[in-house]
């Protein structure tokens, strides 16, 4: 089920989610409507607040992103032998990040027409449950660990925007009214305060 992405504006994309207890056919459905929807939305991520449920859920895929860009982009993206990955993350937690970090344009499927440059760990390590919920202490890098990052914020309240330098979220605060007040189009259905 293609489920409508809540918009900037709304509280859920503030709060920190509550952890998934057990495995539930309720959770397995919204493991497979949330895959649908960032694929009809044309996303690399997707995060249960994004859907109306504050879970600590997401979903992850680097490789369509790997696919699309020429091989230069790859090996600046992605480490050697990486190709991206397409994963469910449930429960995360990040137990240690790079000293390297690097800085990259971000989007949001909730902050649509929007992209801003935002510094994160090239690296980090993480705890998580995969769909079938079993236990997984992975380290992931380069863009996979952006959009693991950038994910698991949802879930923790954080938008990418809120890393964001106090200059650069004045000169952006217009477009972010516009998108609370829906005066926006975008190719997904959304679902607006």
């Amino acid at each position: 089920m293609n489920l409508p992405i809540i918009a900037y504006g709304n509280r859920i994309l503030k709060q920190k989610c509550m952890q998934i207890s057990e495995n539930s056919q309720e959770i397995q459905d919204l493991i497979i409507n949330m895959w649908e929807t960032m694929e009809n939305s044309n996303g690399c991520g997707l995060a249960s607040p994004q859907i109306n449920k504050p879970l600590q859920l997401f979903i992850v895929d680097s490789q369509i992103t790997f696919e699309n860009l020429d091989t230069e982009s790859q090996l600046l993206y992605f480490e050697k032998n990486n190709k991206g990955i397409r994963g469910t993350f449930i429960n995360t937690k990040i137990i240690d990040s790079s000293e390297e970090t690097w800085e990259d344009y971000e989007g949001c499927l909730s902050i649509p027409g929007l992209s801003q440059k935002v510094k994160r760990p090239w690296g980090i390590t993480i705890e998580y449950l995969d769909q079938n919920f079993i236990k997984h202490t992975k380290t992931f890098t380069g863009l996979t660990a952006r959009i693991i990052q950038h994910e698991h914020d949802h879930t923790q309240g954080v938008l990418y925007i809120d890393h964001l330098k106090p200059l650069t979220r004045r000169m952006i605060e217009s477009r972010l009214k516009k998108i609370i007040n829906g005066n926006i189009k975008t190719g997904y259905p959304m679902k607006f305060l």
